[in-house]
């Protein structure tokens, strides 16, 4: 005889195991503002499962083009961090991946969508990974909403379709995401190529000096060229005319000698700020304003060689915040900390554990000394060495102990909680300020056209409604006029 569901399930979820799910929605760590714990079970079970969800494609990010280049350092920016490849007068070959984040392999260019600006630097000390977007901000907080965003953003399970009001079910719940929302359904929202976007770090990260002093620190690499993006219009006809536009137009940019550029400045925050600063600084929803902490230029990344080979050097790139060097170091910022372990993990399913033996993933350091072994396509080995650590037949092994150079202090209980709310901390403020201080009067007017235009894509109450008192939480004249425009096009479609 079947049994009633108990209250725990009728109301919450469960793991993969059976039992209560401590939360869909917030990680576990050390109060509020702490890094994530490794013993939370339950999210990294979901990241995991989530990293091997598509074979054998990308998850997210798989539609995209790349090529090599190289970074100039040419200014001094040795006060802040002591990291090789930011030295002044220091030239690293790189390679850089731009993406789509919701479109599969055969995906149009051109869909609305962020874009990835994934970096990879081959430094004397390692190579040194920077994953961004072309956005200086994100959709969500928390790593844990990560694979509920994107799942959102694909496909529906039972008709195959992506849907609107998937979207906007998933957005209008979780309000944090308005920051971005305003980005992607704004001008920038569908850039004109990769050549005419900026690039952010987006995350948070620690930068150390030599005598040991720490900063926090933001990326930001504008494009040479501008920045210019497509109509909705214009991108509808382009995606029907060449499904591939943006990677043909880097492709034939860099074939004819017209190397793109960026330059890279950074963000700097004092150590000590963080702690009062009114906005968390680790929330990767907020921008730090430029006026509290203006642009201080590192030098500029140019690209100047296409891929020898697609598949082998962009398909098979492995792009990973976790990959350091001396001199940077991670934030609290809860998605940085879950991105480390997410990325890593998700190669390792993806193209192999030996993922970073494949050419061009490997780091140009010579006489590396791993204790990581065999696998399938095992390519490097260390003969008859030692095989363990410690061991007394000379193989050399890391052994550091105390406080780290790059880390950060920390106490509180062990919480399942969004960050501390500060001064001006609030889900719609920043959103509001892009679209009343930053746009123009002819950029509102699209903006709105845009937003209404994807709300009647199949956006059925009560998330309609959600929608607009979204919007007018961003902006009380804008939110009306998106609701206007939606009632009134509905009020003109022949009833059925």
């Amino acid at each position: 005889m079947e049994t009633a569901p108990s209250k725990e399930a009728q109301l919450g979820s469960t793991t993969e195991t059976g039992s209560p799910a401590p939360s869909d929605r917030n990680s576990l760590t050390i109060g509020p503002d702490g890094p994530i714990l490794l013993h939370d079970v339950h999210f990294l079970s979901q990241m995991a499962h989530f990293n091997r969800e598509r074979v054998p494609e990308r998850n997210v990010h798989a539609k995209g083009s790349g090529a090599f280049g190289v970074l100039e350092v040419t200014e001094d920016v040795s006060a802040y961090t002591k990291a090789a490849l930011f030295q002044k007068g220091i030239k690293t070959d790189m390679l850089a991946r731009f993406s789509t984040v919701a479109g599969e392999q055969g995906s149009p260019d051109t869909w609305r969508d962020p874009r990835g600006f994934a970096l990879k630097f081959y430094t004397t000390e390692g190579n040194y990974d920077l994953v961004g977007n072309n956005t200086p901000v994100f959709f969500v907080r928390d790593t844990m909403k990560f694979p509920h965003f994107i799942r959102s953003q694909k496909r529906r399970g039972g008709s195959g379709l992506r849907d609107n009001h998937m979207q906007w079910d998933f957005w209008s719940l979780n309000p944090e995401s308005a920051h971005q929302v305003t980005y992607l359904m704004g001008d920038r929202g569908i850039p004109k190529t990769f050549r005419h976007m900026n690039g952010y770090g987006s995350h948070t990260y620690l930068w150390i000096n030599e005598a040991g002093e720490k900063h926090w620190v933001k990326y930001h690499f504008h494009s040479n060229l501008g920045v210019e993006g497509l109509t909705g219009d214009e991108a509808t006809r382009i995606a029907g005319e060449d499904a591939d536009h943006h990677r043909r137009d880097l492709h034939d940019a860099i074939e004819a000698g017209d190397f793109p550029s960026w330059t890279l400045s950074v963000q700097v925050m004092p150590y000590e700020d963080a702690k009062t600063y009114r906005f968390n600084p680790f929330d990767l929803t907020k921008v730090w304003p430029h006026s509290d902490y203006p642009l201080i230029k590192v030098g500029t990344m140019t690209l100047n060689k296409n891929p020898d080979n697609f598949f082998a050097q962009i398909e098979q790139a492995a792009f990973e915040p976790s990959a350091l060097v001396p001199g940077i170091g991670f934030s609290p910022d809860k998605m940085l900390l879950g991105r480390a372990f997410a990325y890593s993990d998700t190669h390792r399913y993806r193209i192999g554990p030996n993922y970073l033996q494949v050419p061009v993933n490997r780091s140009i350091v010579e006489n590396q000394n791993t204790y990581t072994f065999d696998g399938p396509m095992a390519y490097d080995h260390t003969g008859d060495q030692p095989v363990y650590a410690p061991n007394s037949e000379g193989r050399g092994y890391a052994d550091n102990v105390g406080e780290v150079e790059d880390g950060w202090e920390t106490d509180g209980a062990m919480v399942r909680q969004a960050y501390t709310l500060r001064q001006d901390d609030d889900d719609f403020g920043q959103a509001g300020t892009l679209v009343r201080e930053v746009w123009d009067d002819a950029q509102r007017e699209a903006f709105v056209q845009t937003v209404a235009g994807h709300l009647l894509g199949g956006v059925k109450s009560p998330v309609l409604e959600r929608a607009f008192e979204y919007w007018k939480n961003v902006d009380a004249e804008t939110g009306k006029k998106i609701e206007e425009a939606v009632r009134r096009q509905r009020r003109r479609q022949p009833r059925r």
